[in-house]
């Protein structure tokens, strides 16, 4: 690991980097590699007093109460996590992390969030006057807590829309209620009130399922593309189950129909409904040659 680093300032012909993140703590497996003596963090943190390095920082794909555990070990300066509108679960991490005057980075938000460069037109018409992707940049960046969005640009045109979100910042609280109660009216509509909001109550995570399927994220993605026609981004993370290990675990419900869930569904409000919801949602979302691609 020292070495590598060091050999890659040489051929960077740099004497140090600004920011340094240990990449992909995920679960607690490899958090624990991390914080263990003489893990990464220990070794990043020998670098730093060398003065290799400014900043240490980490970035995730895992749970809530992994990052928490992560921002809480106080050995990092920053955090590279996921929040936008359509996932706001990782909001008490950063919070954590402002109560520690850490940075917060928000991965993807423009992809993992919605990919919202290719919306559908319900979508749309529901952010108006907004495109999709500025309104949630101004989601984002209207928390004092974030410090930083990826925007993925590949090309100069790319950064339009984001240029359009930064303009608008300082009428954020003007901006958003109306856009943002048109979109929750939208979900209610689409799956209920009660479901919309309390679907995860009483599911065991994906390890502790039948079948490793991972039900709330299944649901979670069934829920976008009943009120928002998110489908197109439904098929594209639905189709890393399976595949994504421990950036997108546990398994899809193609064998739902052949596993018993009634204990593991037992603490859910909603037991009776969630096979078949299992089942409608793999039929909507399912491709077979679904999944391929960086997930990072």
């Amino acid at each position: 690991f020292v070495e590598n680093f060091t050999d890659s300032l040489v051929r960077l012909q740099l004497e140090y980097v600004d920011l340094f993140a240990i990449h992909g703590i995920n679960d607690r497996e490899r958090l624990g590699w991390s914080l263990k003596p003489k893990g990464c963090l220990e070794e990043a943190h020998k670098l730093k007093e060398k003065g290799y390095i400014r900043h240490i920082g980490f970035s995730t794909h895992g749970p809530t109460d992994v990052i928490l555990e992560a921002v809480r070990s106080g050995g990092f300066d920053y955090v590279n996590l996921h929040w936008y509108y359509i996932f706001q679960k990782n909001l008490p991490a950063i919070e954590e992390a402002t109560r520690r005057d850490m940075g917060v980075f928000i991965i993807s938000p423009s992809d993992k969030g919605g990919m919202l460069y290719n919306p559908s037109r319900k979508l749309l018409d529901l952010c108006r006057p907004l495109h999709p992707m500025v309104f949630n940049d101004l989601f984002c960046l209207s928390r004092p807590e974030i410090h930083t969005i990826s925007i993925g640009a590949a090309r100069p045109g790319d950064f339009d829309l984001h240029l359009e979100a930064l303009e608008l910042l300082d009428r954020a609280d003007e901006i958003l209620p109306p856009i943002r109660d048109r979109l929750r009216s939208a979900l209610e509509e689409a799956v209920g009130a009660d479901f919309a909001y309390r679907f995860e109550e009483g599911l065991p995570t994906w390890e502790k399922t039948p079948g490793r399927i991972n039900i709330p994220v299944i649901l979670w993605l069934l829920k976008l593309a009943k009120a928002y026609d998110m489908i197109e981004y439904g098929k594209m993370r639905y189709g890393l189950l399976g595949k994504g290990e421990s950036w997108f675990p546990g398994e899809n419900a193609a064998e739902v129909d052949r596993i018993d869930l009634s204990q593991a569904l037992s603490a859910s409000p909603f037991a009776d409904r969630i096979p078949r919801l299992l089942k409608e949602a793999h039929e909507l979302l399912y491709e077979e040659k679904n999944g391929e691609g960086d997930e990072t």
